[in-house]
């Protein structure tokens, strides 16, 4: 009984950590948003986030490859994300006009291929960030 209960409130803690990373990155892209509008690239942005991310603390991985399997082999670098925070946060980041279902497709397979449980996918072309900021979830702990 006791294993259960501790499985539970270590998947609760788990839960809450990802989700104050997640405010966090929410939080610093509406900064950036804020300040630079649509209609840079997709790197500028992403050279930004990162920047603001790791000054509030974070761990930030840029361009981080993502390895599939395929015929029971590892085939490295399949994909890249464009942003991993502290190992539990998966940002992908688009400046276009709008967003693809393929595009949250795209975020859902980086997360099972990762293994990481949160996406967020920032789309920096909306003309609102809030219209352009899509939440995408993998297994996230109860």
């Amino acid at each position: 009984m006791k294993e259960a209960h501790a499985e539970t409130q270590r998947r609760r803690d788990c839960r809450q950590e990802i989700n104050e990373i997640s405010g966090v990155i929410v939080d610093r892209a509406v900064k950036v948003h804020t300040a630079l509008a649509p209609g840079l690239l997709e790197s500028v942005y992403q050279r930004i986030l990162a920047y603001e991310r790791r000054k509030a603390g974070l761990e930030v991985e840029t361009e981080v490859p993502i390895p599939d399997e395929w015929d029971g082999r590892k085939i490295d670098e399949s994909f890249r994300a464009d942003i991993i925070v502290n190992d539990q946060v998966l940002v992908e980041l688009k400046a276009l006009e709008s967003i693809q279902p393929l595009h949250k497709k795209q975020v859902f397979t980086y997360l099972k291929l990762s293994k990481i449980h949160l996406g967020l996918l920032i789309n920096f072309g909306a003309s609102l960030l809030k219209e352009g900021l899509h939440r995408v979830v993998n297994d996230l702990p109860e």
